[in-house]
């Protein structure tokens, strides 16, 4: 099974996003994407976050919770 972090790291390369793109949008630190990514943290985001990071992606509520 995918963890969160590699479904995120693949949604993001597949959109050709950078990961400095993704925390602009999100309002973190590029850091800390690097850290989901990773395997480090699992994303804790406010709602109205979490919502950007799966339009962003173009992933559902489900989809990304199904990993997390």
């Amino acid at each position: 099974m995918m963890s969160v972090g590699e479904k995120l790291k693949r949604q993001r390369e597949s959109l050709h996003l950078t990961q400095q793109q993704v925390a602009d949008q999100l309002g973190v630190t590029v850091t800390t994407v690097k850290n989901w990514e990773a395997g480090r943290h699992i994303p804790k985001l406010y709602p109205i976050q979490t919502k950007a990071l799966c339009d962003l992606l173009d992933l559902t509520l489900d989809e990304l919770a199904e990993y997390s």
